[in-house]
Parts: C-alpha cells; sequence; structure tokens
C-alpha cells in the first residue's frame, strides 16, 4: 500500500551533485534528521543508489528521479518500473525541467506507478502547467519556475507565484499535496515557503552545493519542524 505523507514534509534532490559513498553519507544525515525532527523526508537519489540508500536507513521516503513505462522482459536500458520497487523506492519523479514529459507521456508514466502503488511526484514550471497536470491527479505537484532551479542565483518563487500555484491546483483536486523547492538555499526560505501555505519545501542544489551540505540538512529539516509546530499553534 502506498505510503501517507505526513505534512508538511521536506524532500532533498541529489540529482548527480553526488554519487557513490557521498549519497549515502547524505542519506544517513537526512535519515537522523528525520528522526530527530520527527518529520517525513522525500529522498531523491539516482537509480543506481536506491538499493543502497534503502538497506541503511530507517525513516526516509526513496523517490526514484525517472522511469520508463516498459514491462518486464526487452527493454534495453531502459528503467523497469518493478526494478525500482524492489530496490527500495516508494515513488518517482514525473516532469523534472532536466527530463522533460508531454502530457501523454505524464499520464502513461502515472497509470504505471499506480499499478505499483507509487508516490508520483510531478513537476511544473508554469501555473498554466500545473493545472494541467492537477488534472492528470498525481499525488504531489513541484511547481518550481526552471529559470530558479539548479542553483542559477535567481532567487526562489515570489509568495504571489506560490499562493496562485497552490490555489490553482487545490481547485482542481484538493488531495494533491504542493511543495516549493526552486532556489530554496537556507532555513528561512523552508519556514517562509510552508507558513504561506505550501505543505512542503525541498531543495537539491541548495544543499548539495552548501559550504556544509550535511549542516545544510539538518537546518532544513529543523525549519520544517518549526513550521510544523507554529502551524499547530495557529490551529489551536
Amino acid at each position: 500500500m502506498k505510503r501517507k505523507i505526513r505534512t508538511p514534509y521536506f524532500e532533498i534532490g541529489t540529482k548527480n551533485y553526488i554519487w557513490g559513498d557521498k549519497v549515502l553519507e547524505y542519506a544517513k544525515a537526512a535519515d537522523a534528521a528525520a528522526k530527530k525532527y520527527d518529520i517525513d523526508v522525500l529522498f531523491i537519489t539516482p537509480a543506481t543508489e536506491i538499493r543502497r540508500v534503502k538497506e541503511n536507513t530507517e525513516n526516509l521516503i526513496i523517490i526514484a528521479p525517472y522511469m520508463d513505462t516498459l514491462r518486464p522482459g526487452r527493454g534495453m536500458a531502459d528503467i523497469l518500473p518493478e526494478g525500482l520497487k524492489d530496490a527500495g523506492a516508494e515513488g518517482v519523479v514525473i516532469n523534472h525541467c532536466e527530463k522533460p514529459m508531454s502530457l501523454p507521456q505524464m499520464k502513461k508514466t502515472i497509470e504505471r506507478a499506480r499499478e505499483l502503488d507509487f508516490i508520483v511526484f510531478a513537476c511544473a514550471d508554469t501555473v498554466d502547467e500545473a493545472k494541467a497536470i492537477a488534472q492528470l491527479h498525481p499525488d504531489i505537484i513541484n511547481p518550481e519556475p526552471s529559470e530558479l532551479i539548479g542553483g542559477t542565483g535567481n532567487g526562489v518563487s515570489s509568495m504571489g507565484y506560490v499562493k496562485e500555484v497552490i490555489k490553482s491546483i487545490k481547485e482542481i483536486d484538493p488531495d494533491i499535496l504542493v511543495e516549493q523547492a526552486a532556489g530554496i538555499t537556507n532555513g528561512k526560505q523552508v519556514y517562509d515557503f510552508i507558513m504561506a501555505g505550501s505543505e512542503a519545501a525541498g531543495a537539491a542544489s541548495g544543499i548539495m552545493n552548501a559550504k556544509d551540505p550535511i549542516a545544510m540538512i539538518y537546518e532544513m529539516i529543523e525549519a520544517t519542524r518549526k513550521a510544523a509546530d507554529d502551524l499547530k499553534k495557529q490551529e489551536e
């Protein structure tokens, strides 16, 4: 059965900034921080690292960065969904700006992911693209303007964009979780986005390019915990 993600959660993407033992080092740090702050942490890592991360952590929700839609059999070099699941993945990213998909391809991938009870983590660029993807009902949409991704130094999404895109997605499907991740480089930004209505925050280059990546992992997950606590106080 697909795992239910507690909100607010935090997401870490390694992309290909690191590999091998360094991935495991960061994964163990994220695992310890997830336990310490009692926060669900999604860890998106290359397919080659999924099994080792799974076997050496207890608290992470491991997400594959991509999959193909083939079935067992022929398909040299394609990424088999069943292989990802058996390695320990609990979900998959679709339509990242560095691996874009057409809407028909997204639809086919989401349908295939559902066969395996995978969490579907969909990326979007514009508000209009987010609305189109919401019609396919993924579990998560991460709306992030592509010009802010990858440590470009162009800042983070504006609060106007954040609020507009959350409203647009929730009007279509209130069950979709909405995350903000583009351009985030510190814990304060994590806190601010969650307090503005985002159900999660995440970072890739903001962690991987930090002076002390492990310290930044702790800082951002701690900020997620603080936002969770402050949101709870607001409700009481």
